[in-house]
C-alpha cells in the first residue's frame, strides 16, 4: 500500500511515488497466510504439527476467523492511505479517488464471482470485499476520531440488529451453494456479513488516518489491541465459563438437554462431555450466531459475528499491524519478500485459489507442508516478480482500469488549485 506524501510544495510539485509502509504489506501478507491455513485445513501444516496434533489445530485455530478480520481491517487502512491519510482528500481529489474505489470494488466482485465459479471448497472474500468498498463510499471523508466512533458503532450495534432482524425471520442456517448468495447473505447470513465486517473495515479507515510512522501512535495501536483482546475474547470466555452463560446455551439446545433440566443436577459423567460438546457447537460457529437464544451474543468464537468477536478479532489485528510496522522498519530488507507477496494481496489470494480448485485439493486432506509449499510458493512468486514488474499482474490491471475511469473525472471549480495536483496513493 503506498503511502501519501505531506502537503508540503516539494511533494506537490515532485514527480515522485510516495514511498510504501512495508510494515502494511507485511502484515496483509501474514493475513493472507492465515487464509492458506483456513483453507487447506489441520492436515496441510507441516513444521507446527511437528510438535503433535494439539500444536497443528492450535495453530489453526490462531488462524481461522482473525485472518480474515485482519484482511477487512487492512483493506480500511488502504483506502485511508489512498485517499490522503491523516487529512482526507477533498474536490476533485476525493472525487476521483472515490471513482478509483468504485471501480475497484465492481472489478473485486467481478474476480469474486469468477472465483468462485472454479467450485474450490473456499468461501471467497472477494465479492465481500467489493461490497464493503461501496459501504465505505461515504466516510472516505472523516478522520480518525468519527471513523472510530463509527467502527464501535457497528460493532456494538451491528450484531444485535443482525440478531433481531433474523430472529423476527426465523432464519436458520442457510444451505449457500455459493460463497455469497445475495444481498441477505452480504448483510446478515453469509460467511463475511457486512454488520460484522464493515466494523473491521471501519476501525483499519481509522488507523490510516493517523501517522502510522510515530513509534507513539504503534505503541497507542499495540495497546489497545491488547485491551480489545482482553475484552473481547478474554470477557466472552469469562462469561461462558464462569458466570454460566455455557450452561445457558446447552440449556437451549433441546437434542442435548430435556427441556427444563438443570445441568448442574445432571450426573458428573454427563455433564462434562455434555459441556464440552456445548464448547464445540459455540467454536464451530461461522457467519452468524443462531437466533434461539440471546446468549449467543457473549460468545467470541471465530466467525461467530458478536461484539465481542469484533472487539477481540479488532484486538489481534491492532497488535498484528503494530507489531510488524515496527518490525519492518528494525529488519529492513529482510521483511522485503513477505512485503512483495502482501503487495500483490490480490494476486496472490486469487492465484491459491486456482491452484486449489484445478488440483481439487479439499479442506479434509491429510498432506503436511502443503501450507509450507503455498507459502513459500507465493513469497518466491512476489519476490521474483516485484523487483522486475513492480505491482502485481492482477494489481497492474486493477490499477489501470480504476485510473482510467478516474481520469475522466473532470476539475471542479471550486477547486482553486494554484499548481498541479497532489499525487495520489495507490491502492
Amino acid at each position: 500500500m503506498d503511502q501519501q506524501t505531506p502537503d508540503t510544495p516539494a511533494a506537490v510539485t515532485a514527480d515522485t511515488r510516495p514511498a510504501r509502509l512495508a510494515g502494511v504489506d507485511v502484515a496483509r501478507s501474514l493475513a493472507l497466510f492465515g487464509m492458506f491455513t483456513a483453507h487447506l485445513g489441520v492436515g496441510a501444516i507441516g513444521v507446527v504439527g511437528l510438535f503433535g496434533d494439539d500444536a497443528a489445530e492450535a495453530f489453526y485455530e490462531l488462524t481461522r476467523g482473525r485472518s480474515s478480520a485482519l484482511f477487512a481491517f487492512l483493506a480500511g487502512v488502504s483506502l485511508a492511505l489512498a485517499t490522503g491519510r491523516a487529512v482526507p482528500l477533498a474536490g476533485t481529489e476525493l472525487q476521483r479517488a472515490r471513482v478509483r474505489v468504485l471501480v475497484r470494488a465492481l472489478v473485486l466482485a467481478l474476480i469474486g464471482g469468477v472465483l468462485d465459479v472454479l467450485d474450490a471448497p473456499i468461501a471467497v472474500i472477494l465479492t465481500y470485499y467489493g461490497g464493503f468498498f461501496l459501504l465505505a463510499l461515504p466516510l472516505l471523508r472523516l478522520r480518525a476520531p468519527a471513523l472510530m466512533a463509527a467502527a464501535a458503532a457497528v460493532g456494538l450495534i451491528g450484531p444485535q440488529v443482525s440478531f433481531a432482524v433474523r430472529a423476527a425471520m426465523g432464519e436458520g442456517t442457510p444451505f449457500r451453494p455459493t460463497s455469497i448468495g445475495g444481498f441477505g447473505d452480504f448483510f446478515l447470513t453469509g460467511y463475511y456479513p457486512a454488520c460484522t465486517f464493515m466494523a473491521f473495515v471501519i476501525a483499519g479507515l481509522a488507523v490510516g488516518r493517523l501517522d502510522l510512522r510515530s513509534g507513539r501512535v504503534r505503541v497507542r495501536l499495540a495497546a489497545a489491541g491488547a485491551a480489545l483482546a482482553a475484552v473481547g475474547y478474554g470477557g466472552s470466555w469469562l462469561l461462558l465459563n464462569t458466570f454460566g452463560v455455557l450452561d445457558r446455551l446447552l440449556l437451549s439446545q433441546p437434542q442435548a438437554v430435556p427441556a427444563g433440566t438443570d445441568p448442574s443436577a445432571l450426573d458428573p459423567s454427563l455433564r462434562e462431555p455434555l459441556r464440552q460438546w456445548m464448547a464445540e457447537q459455540v467454536n464451530d460457529l461461522h457467519g452468524q450466531v443462531p437466533v434461539d437464544t440471546a446468549w449467543w451474543l457473549l460468545v467470541a468464537s471465530p466467525h461467530s459475528g458478536t461484539t465481542m468477536e469484533i472487539a477481540g478479532a479488532t484486538g489481534c489485528a491492532l497488535l498484528a499491524l503494530a507489531a510488524c510496522l515496527a518490525l519492518a522498519d528494525a529488519t529492513g530488507w529482510l521483511l522485503a519478500p513477505l512485503a512483495a507477496a502482501g503487495s500483490m494481496s490480490l494476486t496472490v489470494y486469487s492465484g491459491h485459489i486456482v491452484v486449489i480448485a484445478v488440483l481439487g485439493m479439499s479442506f479434509t486432506d491429510i498432506a503436511p507442508f502443503r501450507l509450507e509449499a503455498f507459502i513459500l510458493g507465493a513469497v518466491v512468486f512476489a519476490a521474483l516478480w516485484r523487483p522486475v514488474f513492480g505491482r502485481g499482474p492482477l494489481e497492474w490491471a486493477l490499477g489501470a482500469v480504476s485510473g482510467l475511469a478516474a481520469s475522466a473525472v473532470p476539475d471542479l471549480p471550486e477547486d482553486g488549485r494554484d499548481g498541479p495536483p497532489r499525487n495520489l496513493t495507490r491502492l
